[in-house]
């Protein structure tokens, strides 16, 4: 096969930091080059150079793209060659219609004046490539994230792309949508368009991949040919962490003792639609060393019931009762909520459960401050102390406590999220999604600290829409679909196939 793509001796450096070490990464026209890695291994600061947003001169190393040498000083150099980026946070504007949002930046227009009927008849050739019917017109905050992702896709197509590169394209995806997107990528690899796919997802990538790329401390350890025969996830795993995870998930012996959270009749309805309900007579309890699961398609209403339980944070007309030791508890606030001893750890961790642009140190005590301040001053040497403290405890890889955030890898920010957390002292912890877009061996590490907090006596929910992360780490599960509870089982009894009977039945009672 004919190689588009060379990247030799690729070295980027940031202060008191090697991201890149002398990484080389060959792909062939047509194929679907999976680069894996656990985070902060360099695979996005690899992507970012190749794409134009580490410019030349601020790295060492080669580019070449269909034989000839690359000096990209930005992504508009490298899209006008057809290297094509899709990030996992998606660029649309939500309320730019999908035509509008195809050619944002790429009018079809004549003399400073656009052309629409030419603009609405390529946006729908283009929708109709990656298998979407919407109207151009359509606004983008009217699909849902698998769809948006494709409109993302066709505007890569609009660009005319020879190497489309997605980064964590299914992380936000049901299983359904994953798969649409996955035989999408065949199809362009079988119209001769390459792919660079960057997921944690292994089992997807073992589906696609013609060649698998593994870095790890910013440095190329292994590249695999899975075209003539399968890469086994264990090899993958064993080059990414550079050890071998005999088991996904750390060895418990549940002590579950009494009842600690019970929720009765829960209702609450949708903050626009107010005749629509988003969770309906859901009642549930939670042991003390408990870790209990929520399963559930996207859409069946598992934040929402999290999120409106944690002060009442989504929804309107919520009525039902919370009980901590059997007492009835005012989750009317947060405030409130987090003082009965509620605690809720978002799955969106980069817009709500974390100050971005701020330190480690001053993350960690947002849910308590009163734990650090004398009367209404912080204590400055209490913060640091804490910090440090849940820097060890933990193992939060920084280069200190003044780190902000923003430069940390996804299984560290969510490490400094449980930190939070944990420093505000909870008896229950409501986990959602809470290894969404994290590596394996980074997984491992939030399981073991969910554990631990079990053994300690916490009362534990997750929400996971990874099925096998449920019946890994969880004792008991409920199964919710379209609001509400539709089964209860003992993980030792759960499987995948009962858990998606459980929903489809509920489905069509509905």
């Amino acid at each position: 096969m004919t190689t588009i793509l060379q990247m030799q001796g690729i070295t980027k450096t940031f202060p008191g930091v090697i991201a890149l070490d002398d990484v080389n990464l060959s792909v062939a026209e047509g194929e679907i080059h999976a680069l894996v890695g656990e985070n902060g291994a360099g695979k996005s600061t690899l992507m970012k150079v190749l794409s134009g947003v580490y410019p030349h001169g601020s790295y060492d190393g080669v580019i070449e793209f269909k034989g000839e040498e690359c000096r990209f000083s930005g992504i508009a150099d490298s899209e006008k060659r057809g290297i094509i980026i899709i990030h996992q946070e998606l660029a649309l504007v939500p309320l730019l219609s999908i035509a509008e949002n195809i050619f944002l930046g790429n009018e079809r227009a004549a003399g400073g004046v656009i052309d629409w009927h030419e603009t609405f008849s390529r946006t729908r050739e283009l929708l109709a490539k990656v298998g979407l019917k919407e109207s151009p017109q359509t606004r983008v905050t009217e699909l849902g994230l698998g769809k948006q992702q494709l409109v993302e896709i066709a505007k890569a197509l609009s660009k005319e792309v020879k190497l489309l590169i997605l980064d964590e394209p299914t992380s936000s995806l049901n299983e359904t949508d994953s798969e649409a997107l996955l035989k999408l990528l065949l199809e362009f690899k079988a119209a001769g368009i390459s792919s660079i796919l960057i997921s944690h997802k292994l089992n997807e990538i073992s589906k696609v991949a013609d060649t698998i790329t593994v870095l790890r401390d910013g440095a190329a350890v292994s590249t695999l040919d899975a075209k003539g025969s399968a890469v086994s996830e264990a090899d993958i795993i064993r080059d990414m962490v550079g050890r071998s995870l005999n088991d996904r998930y750390p060895p418990r012996s549940p002590q579950i003792g009494e009842t600690i959270f019970e929720v009765k009749n829960w209702t609450a309805h949708h903050p626009q639609h107010s005749e629509r309900k988003v969770c309906d007579d859901v009642s549930f309890h939670v042991k003390a060393g408990e870790v209990v699961g929520i399963a559930g398609l996207m859409g069946a209403g598992r934040t929402e019931l999290a999120m409106s339980l944690f002060g009442k944070s989504y929804g309107t007309n919520i009525s039902g009762t919370v009980e901590m030791h059997g007492r009835p508890v005012d989750v009317s606030t947060v405030n409130r909520a987090i003082s009965a001893g509620i605690c809720y750890a978002t799955e969106d961790r980069k817009t709500f459960g974390l100050v971005l642009d701020d330190t480690i140190r001053r993350n960690i005590p947002l849910a308590n401050l009163d734990g650090i301040a004398n009367g209404i001053v912080i204590d400055e040497h209490r913060e640091l102390d804490v910090a440090r403290d849940y820097r060890e405890r933990i193992r939060i890889k920084c280069s200190s406590t003044a780190q902000e955030v923003v430069n940390l890898s996804g299984g560290n920010q969510q490490k400094v999220v449980l930190a939070k957390w944990l420093f505000a002292g909870p008896e229950v912890l409501i986990l959602d999604e809470p290894t969404r877009g994290i590596d394996v061996g980074a997984k491992y590490e939030i399981y073991a600290i969910i554990a631990e907090l079990a053994k300690t006596g916490k009362a534990i929910v997750v929400i996971s829409s990874e099925m096998p992360e449920l019946l890994g780490i969880t004792d008991r599960i409920y199964v919710m679909n379209e609001g509400r509870f539709v089964g209860e089982m003992p993980t030792s009894d759960a499987s995948q196939e009962k858990i998606m009977s459980l929903i489809i039945r509920s489905g069509h009672r509905n």
